[in-house]
């Protein structure tokens, strides 16, 4: 697939003057790369899927996206489902005066608007192992909803224009934006039966994954083989807890910095940089509240919660910001 070179990343789909005009009914193609910021796109040089394309996730509908969708035929089935709800995100008020507040309330964001509010991306772990069993997790049981998911191949999928304030970190969600990474998560040293499952090693001793949604063929992988951008496990200390976890794809690293820096390019007040101690060292755990209060750029769950590990001690930061201020310039 063709894409946009970096220096169109602020480039909308608006029609240029020197362009042929336009025909009544005439249909417009994306490029495939964009993702949708107050109704606009802007290009990010890698693929995006959105909520309005064939095989996106929408995380504006109301009901279960994959539970079924015909009435429950008992009462004790009803009470099994997840009580519905009218939405899963809501609206960014913080440092809007009440005449802007009704603007926005009509739908009447704009990037001006925006960028004065938002000013972290918040970086999570789905735990899920994919994009689409995340997906079902957030809409159809718990609720929730996050603006981006990034998927073990690197798709990025957007659930949700940038706009709205997604249900994905607590005191963070009015004023960020989040991604949802594929990856089982983190775990105590004692393991688990779920990092054994998932992660196999072939003929050569190289690691590769396993889908949850997959099955093994004889220590095989029957798809696309996805290997961790490292080929053992990491160990480190989140949130004072001795943890293990897989590192993220090749694939996922180099999608995600293509994205960071649509966004800081979009939003200047999202600093290309992590929460770091006085000697420039990663903080590894929640930041004090004066200090998150006035923290702006890119971040972790575990900085914003404490009772949060993700994106956990295998997230290699430094390539992460480097390859981000890179696309940058």
């Amino acid at each position: 697939m063709k894409y946009w070179p970096l220096a169109a990343v602020l480039l909308t789909a608006t029609l240029e003057a020197d362009e042929p005009p336009a025909k009544i009914a005439e249909r417009l193609q994306r490029k495939g790369d964009e993702i949708m910021v107050c109704g606009q796109l802007y290009h990010t040089t890698t693929r995006v899927i959105l909520w309005t394309d064939p095989g996106g996730y929408d995380a504006y509908r109301v009901e279960p996206r994959f539970a079924a969708s015909a009435p429950p035929a008992s009462k004790a089935e009803s009470d099994s489902q997840p009580p519905r709800r009218a939405s899963r995100f809501g609206l960014r008020k913080k440092g809007l005066s009440p005449a802007e507040i009704e603007q926005v309330r009509g739908g009447g964001w704009d990037l001006p608007l925006l960028q004065r509010v938002v000013d972290q991306f918040v970086i999570h772990f789905d735990a899920a192992g994919t994009s689409k069993r995340c997906f079902e997790i957030l809409q159809d049981r718990r609720g929730l909803s996050v603006q981006f998911m990034l998927d073990l191949d690197g798709t990025i999928y957007q659930t949700l224009d940038v706009k709205e304030s997604a249900f994905h970190a607590t005191i963070a969600n009015g004023r960020s934006i989040g991604i949802e990474v594929a990856n089982i998560g983190a775990y105590p040293e004692n393991g688990t039966d779920r990092m054994a499952r998932t992660y196999q090693r072939d003929q050569a001793g190289q690691l590769f994954i396993v889908r949850e949604d997959e099955p093994a063929a004889k220590g095989k992988a029957v798809a696309r083989v996805l290997r961790p951008a490292r080929n053992e496990v990491v160990h480190g200390t989140i949130q004072g807890q001795e943890l293990k976890q897989y590192d993220y794809t090749p694939e996922q690293y180099e999608a995600l910095a293509k994205l960071a820096a649509t966004l800081c390019k979009l939003f200047p007040n999202i600093r290309p940089d992590y929460p770091r101690d006085a000697s420039g060292a990663l903080i590894p755990h929640k930041l004090p509240e004066a200090e998150y209060a006035r923290y702006q750029g890119i971040l972790g769950h575990y900085h914003v919660q404490t009772n949060k590990v993700d994106p956990g001690p295998a997230f290699q930061w430094d390539k992460f910001v480097d390859s981000t201020r890179k696309l940058m310039k």
